[in-house]
């Protein structure tokens, strides 16, 4: 009632029936009818279509995720239904919003035709200014078709290392072990270096002492590398026994025994640590020296009864004093004193 008295004295005076500013009030009053009877409910019914679309998207994606999640043994698996979820995802409520967004426009009687044609000669310019974006897109969905790596991945991508976190056809998004968040346009993707995929290989140098025999040691280090792979606690991430190759290299007083360890993906870490820690007891337990380059070992004889030197000819070719190790004069060059 208080609305209506309201309008009824706005009809008074300059917006009287018959004035100009009456005659807009009149049009405005029509328009607004027109709108709520005929444009609003189809505003509303293209909004509940694009709500119902979008919540209708999301429950396919995270369905799609759950199933991978409960009927896949494979991990790797469930990191590719995710990216694709992901990439379906994003790409739908874009899709969706801007359809969305076309209908509203053209009801409320937007005149889309130039607004196309004009968005077709921007999109040409933006597709020459744009490139980048045109190849990241592309790239995008070769990395998906190929399956070149998932989200949850170890890679090495553009120079970076860490586990992927997000991707999407115009970027992947890569966290590095020290917790920097890295943005990777897909374009910038020439070489990936995925270290989840299948297996990973480990190599262990040993370096002991020369003086050791090397068949003890390297009945040691096997004997060391069987019992972590038949223990309970990391059985489980080998995929094929450790590999003793025996001598590989001799650098002074130090030789190197290479161990190598095939684990699943990712999982070579620690058992090595554990390989290592077990390695440093048991040479101590059996008396073994660890290997140094620099250590000098001297080969002594006894001449006579005296204190060993290193053998008859050089203790007679010796001379009785080495004048470099005279000590020089405590004088002053400069003075003379």
């Amino acid at each position: 009632m208080h609305y209506f008295v309201i309008f009824l004295s706005a009809r008074i005076g300059l917006f009287a029936e018959g004035r100009f500013l009456g005659k807009v009030l009149d049009e405005w009053i029509v328009d607004a009818q027109e709108f709520v009877r005929i444009k609003l409910p189809h505003l509303l019914v293209v909004a509940v279509i694009a709500f119902v679309l979008i919540r209708l998207l999301r429950a396919v994606t995270f369905h799609m995720t759950r199933v991978a999640e409960r009927h896949s043994p494979s991990p790797d698996r469930i990191s590719q239904v995710k990216t694709v979820a992901g990439v379906i995802r994003a790409t739908g409520l874009a899709i969706i919003g801007m359809i969305a967004g076309l209908q509203f426009l053209d009801t409320l009687g937007v005149n889309l035709a130039p607004l196309l044609a004009s968005a077709g000669v921007a999109g040409i310019a933006l597709g020459l200014a744009a490139q980048n974006i045109v190849k990241d897109v592309l790239n995008g969905i070769l990395i998906l078709i190929e399956d070149q790596f998932n989200v949850g991945d170890s890679v090495r991508l553009a120079g970076l290392a860490g586990t992927v976190e997000a991707m999407t056809l115009r970027k992947t998004t890569v966290r590095d072990s020290d917790g920097t968040l890295y943005v990777i346009p897909n374009s910038q993707i020439t070489t990936v270096a995925n270290l989840s995929a299948g297996y990973s290989v480990a190599t262990v140098n040993v370096s002991v002492d020369f003086s050791a025999n090397p068949d003890v040691v390297v009945k040691l280090l096997k004997s060391i590398a069987m019992d972590i792979r038949n223990s309970d606690e990391f059985s489980p991430v080998f995929v094929a026994d450790p590999e003793i190759l025996g001598v590989d290299a001799v650098k002074g007083s130090e030789i190197i025994f290479p161990v190598i360890f095939k684990t699943l993906a990712t999982k070579q870490y620690a058992p090595v640590r554990e390989f290592r820690r077990r390695v440093r007891l048991a040479l101590e337990q059996n008396h073994l020296l660890p290997g140094d380059p620099n250590r000098v070992f001297q080969t002594f004889q006894e001449v006579g009864v005296g204190a060993p030197i290193r053998n008859r000819a050089a203790a007679e070719a010796a001379p009785e004093h080495d004048p470099t190790a005279l000590k020089p004069h405590d004088s002053n060059p400069f003075t003379g004193e």
